[in-house]
């Protein structure tokens, strides 16, 4: 018991201010419906003016403080809860989109500020250590568990016995009733954000010191509040608090038992993952009530017709054929391009066409780039085969994704879909089942195509493929279902068609199409790594996606050339690092615009595809078909006539019979 007393005195310090930060993420998602994937990027900015106004500008440490842990939050305060306002005639996947580009924008500005290295953050707390227990501690580690502690009880105290937590309470249930009450539900969700912004403000100049200063780690500390935030089943604040702490001993405990084994080195960091999968896979789905429902908003148009964006493919596809007559040293860019053209067309399968909302496409193209890497390598496979069966081998991966996506929906799909890509990143990459722990394998080209320009027509040709399996699979009895799925799950069942199955099969195909471009990719790159497919690319993807949902079939076309192409083409580096800025504005704009023309239409059919309110609550116990599940239903129903005419003519004459 002795030897893990250190261990545990660690996990209770650190698990103490992810209970303190989820706490805040609990709470503004139980005030506005709106989970804040944004919510890590908030701590983050914190740390970073304190370090710039007391490493950059020399304020003497106080000051630097108070205007990071009491200004700034504020003012973040009134930023998100006008942005969260404005949103709430949205759709899940819409708010989704919206705070992943808010996290989109935020990480990218500090990035560009202050660069990608971690940087030495100036504590403020004595460094000296105490003996607790039998135990040395450090006083700024125990301060911060006794800080994160203090604000825990005091905020509960304050939610269940305040006139101002019974109003957060109130504006969860009814916020229209709370107005007439005489109350502004304004006012008192300003406050739940004001409240949540400063607790991960604390918690992200708490964990600096012990992290150091590195906007990926510390944004990341967003994701430890989801396992802590998923033990309180994201609404009790006590439990979210023991969650951060379980996390927290899970992990210093973990960090002792598999210290010396290299298959599972990635398990501690890895802990809140697991916690947060475990927890969303075993509980009841009851218990799992989305906050924040709406109506769903009505059909808009796309931007481009069926014949136009076929015609603007068929285009596409020629220019791309003349692409190595004039690229020059710029066509290994146009060659990942295509790629990526794969790969989008995957996630728009996945995410437009059946509305399953997963963020963790990036884990099943690494699977498939690795596998390559070990059929070929390892194996001495034919390239060819190795490509196939990498995107075979991912199949399996994307029903396990798929798992999530049979028992939840909307926000809690994504949740458990970026933890298990987030899982796979941290535990999984380094093995030898993957990368290694040189995180770089070998990957060649085919022996008749080692050229730039003889395999960039190699690539044009999978690419082409896969797009024209996607399209039919779109316009395939497959794609009405899913189409029908999106809109209503529960007229699809009463119908008598698996719901399971149609989304196993989805995870599926996407995860094939996925993973053959993981293969490719690795291929023109001559080696498979980690290093491109981490989990927040997953987030990028999907806001480049937004951008592009209006343009239907072209839509993964112009996503590539945005992620791929443009990049290479600006020279200057800050507008290469502006560009992610870029995008995340972009999807949270499209994100905005359409909740606000959900809000002035009134209700009706969902904006686009992309935003279907697949398994909505309240859409399951209303069981209201959309669009796509009428037009099955009319389908089915003429056949079910034809089949059988004798019976149907039969029992007409009876009840003319029976009326005479």
């Amino acid at each position: 018991m002795n030897d893990l007393l250190p261990f545990l005195v660690v996990g209770v310090t650190t698990g103490s201010v992810y209970g303190l930060a989820a706490m805040g993420l609990v709470l503004t998602y139980k005030t506005s419906g709106i989970f804040n994937f944004a919510h890590g990027s908030i701590a983050a900015v914190s740390a970073f003016v304190y370090y710039d106004l007391r490493t950059l500008r020399g304020l003497p440490w106080p000051v630097a403080l108070g205007v990071a842990v009491i200004v700034v939050p504020p003012l973040i305060a009134l930023l998100m809860e006008r942005v969260t306002r404005s949103l709430a005639a949205g759709t899940v996947a819409t708010k989704i989109v919206a705070t992943i580009g808010l996290q989109l924008i935020v990480m990218s500005a500090l990035l560009a500020g202050y660069g990608g290295a971690a940087l030495d953050f100036p504590g403020f707390l004595p460094t000296r250590t105490v003996t607790v227990i039998g135990v040395n501690v450090g006083i700024d580690q125990l301060t911060s568990a006794i800080v994160a502690a203090a604000c825990a009880l005091g905020f509960f105290a304050f939610f269940r016995l305040s006139a101002m937590g019974v109003r957060m309470r109130a504006v969860v249930d009814n916020p229209d009733l709370l107005e007439l009450s005489g109350t502004s539900a304004f006012a008192v969700r300003s406050r739940a954000w004001l409240i949540g912004c400063w607790f991960a403000a604390a918690s992200g100049v708490l964990l600096a010191p012990q992290l150091g200063l590195d906007v990926l780690l510390l944004t990341l500390l967003v994701v430890q509040a989801y396992g802590a935030a998923a033990v309180g089943l994201f609404s009790s604040l006590p439990l979210t608090y023991a969650g951060g702490l379980l996390i927290g001993v899970l992990a210093a405990l973990a960090t002792k038992w598999v210290s010396h084994s290299e298959t599972f080195a990635g398990l501690p960091p890895a802990m809140p993952f697991v916690v947060l999968f475990a927890v969303l896979l075993l509980v009841g789905r009851g218990r799992l009530a989305e906050i924040g429902g709406h109506r769903p908003a009505p059909a808009s148009k796309p931007l481009m017709s069926r014949a136009s964006a076929r015609i603007t493919a068929v285009v596409a596809v020629l220019l791309a054929a003349g692409v190595p007559l004039v690229a020059a040293s710029k066509l290994p860019v146009y060659s990942s391009a295509l790629v990526f053209v794969l790969i989008f067309a995957s996630l728009h399968l996945l995410v437009r066409t059946s509305g399953q909302v997963s963020l963790a496409h990036a884990a099943l193209v690494a699977v498939g780039s690795s596998t390559f890497s070990h059929l070929v390598v390892g194996a001495g496979l034919p390239w060819l085969l190795a490509v196939l069966l990498a995107g075979v081998v991912a199949v399996p991966v994307g029903m396990l994704v798929a798992i999530p996506a049979i028992r939840l929906s909307g926000l809690y799909l994504a949740l458990a879909t970026f933890g298990l890509g987030l899982l796979l990143e941290r535990a999984v990459y380094g093995t030898s089942w993957m990368f290694g722990a040189t995180n770089t394998l070998p990957a060649p080209r085919p022996a008749l195509f080692e050229s730039d320009e003889a395999f960039y027509y190699v690539l044009l040709a999978f690419a082409v493929a896969g797009s024209l399996l996607i399209a039919l699979v779109g316009r395939s009895r497959l794609g009405r279902l899913l189409r029908a799925m999106a809109d209503s799950p529960t007229t699809l069942s009463t119908l008598g068609l698996g719901v399971n199955v149609t989304r196993v099969t989805v995870f599926a195909i996407s995860a094939f199409v996925a993973g053959v471009a993981g293969a490719l990719y690795a291929s023109q790159g001559r080696s498979a790594t980690g290093a491109p497919f981490l989990s927040y690319t997953s987030l990028t993807w999907l806001t480049v996606l937004v951008l592009c949902a209006g343009l239907r079939a072209a839509g993964p076309s112009l996503a590539a050339v945005l992620v791929a192409v443009v990049p290479a083409y600006l020279t200057d580096g800050t507008l290469a690092q502006a560009l992610p800025v870029l995008f995340g504005f972009g999807a949270l704009l499209v994100a905005l615009y359409e909740a606000r023309a959900a809000k002035r239409r009134g209700s009706g059919q969902p904006l686009d595809e992309l935003d279907a309110p697949q398994g909505s609550r309240s859409g399951e116990r209303l069981g209201v078909p959309g669009p796509a599940a009428q037009r099955l239903t009319v389908a089915r129903r003429a056949r079910v006539a034809r089949s059988a005419p004798a019976r149907v003519r039969v029992g007409t004459g009876l009840a003319k019979g029976a009326t005479r």
